[in-house]
């Protein structure tokens, strides 16, 4: 009785703390009419920033329009843009340069990032000061971190190739990771490993302080050895969050722009040109606008349909 009461006193309450004009149509709407009224405008807003966009992307993807001539006439152009795409070395360059960066982040970013939530999990004194001091470089603007590590990257006046020489003997002056075709790719997996490393450490931290502490309790009264119960309670009960922190990375890695874009600007040549600089200059520079909505596209269906495999799988790893 009291809850029937509540739930149809809900639309006075709020009929009588707004003004008339508006209160009237107010009264005598159901509670599931006035849910659709407060997130009516949200719903509608992110279609309007989410949907609309990509649905305008796939119609220019078949067409021949240009953003710098916009009165110019729009011709359909059917499928030609994806036939150009899918058979242009130049594209394929770029996807293996991204599925390079990809991989190696991956990997560099979760070794590291277990790593550290492991040694964090164990809750030595001063961790809560140290967890701060590792989340700094997630914490910065990827422009600020962009051009923080150009500076140290500078042969004559930058750091990194002074603490390189001092490790290993090398002359500093002798090696420029931006300039050299060798070194620059590697440039950029060291910067976005040292920004998000903390991001996966975040995650997997979460994953092995949701373990039960009884399970290691059972396990030390067996008389499992610390290595036994690492491989058989930690790792296996962490993977779900683990194989998490590798999506959510993958998924950004592979769209990976800014920072590329302000370290080396897909150089030198096109050694560190990924996918995103492609499309970039695609359309913004040669106003292939057609063309690079085709790319976007494809982009779009490559990222989600391997994205969608990998959850498949992740939610296999869960149910065990």
């Amino acid at each position: 009785m009291t809850e029937t009461t509540t739930s149809s006193a809900l639309p006075e309450k709020l009929a009588g703390a707004t003004p008339e004009v508006i209160a009237r149509p107010i009264r005598g709407l159901s509670d599931k009419a006035i849910a659709w009224f407060f997130i009516g405008p949200t719903i509608l807003l992110l279609l309007a920033i989410n949907i609309f966009p990509l649905i305008w992307t796939i119609w220019l993807s078949f067409t021949n329009y240009r953003a710098n001539r916009p009165n110019a006439e729009v011709k359909m152009v059917g499928l030609d843009w994806y036939h150009r795409i899918l058979g242009d070395g130049d594209v394929w360059l770029a996807m293996q340069t991204t599925a390079h960066f990809v991989v190696w982040t991956i990997i560099i970013e979760t070794v590291l990032g277990f790593g550290l939530a492991w040694l964090i999990d164990k809750k030595f004194r001063g961790h809560g000061l140290w967890t701060t001091v590792i989340l700094i470089p997630m914490m910065l603007s990827p422009a600020v971190v962009g051009n923080f590590w150009t500076f140290l990257y500078q042969p004559q006046s930058g750091l990194f190739n002074y603490v390189v020489g001092f490790l290993t003997g090398i002359d500093p002056s002798s090696f420029q990771m931006l300039g050299s075709v060798r070194l620059s790719p590697w440039a950029i997996v060291i910067v976005d490993a040292w920004m998000w490393t903390p991001y996966v450490m975040l995650i997997c931290l979460a994953g092995l302080r949701s373990i039960p502490d009884y399970i290691y309790e059972a396990a030390e009264v067996d008389r499992a050895s610390p290595w036994r119960q690492f491989w058989s309670i930690t790792l296996p009960m962490a993977l779900p969050f683990i194989m998490l922190a590798v999506l959510f990375r993958g998924i950004e890695n592979f769209k990976m722009f800014d920072m590329v874009n302000l370290l080396t600007g897909g150089g030198p040549g096109s050694t560190t040109e990924v996918v995103s600089i492609t499309l970039k200059r695609q359309a913004f520079e040669s106003w292939r606008t057609g063309y690079s909505s085709a790319l976007a596209i494809i982009l779009f269906v490559t990222v989600f349909g391997l994205a969608n495999i990998y959850v498949k799988a992740l939610n296999r790893v869960k149910q065990r």
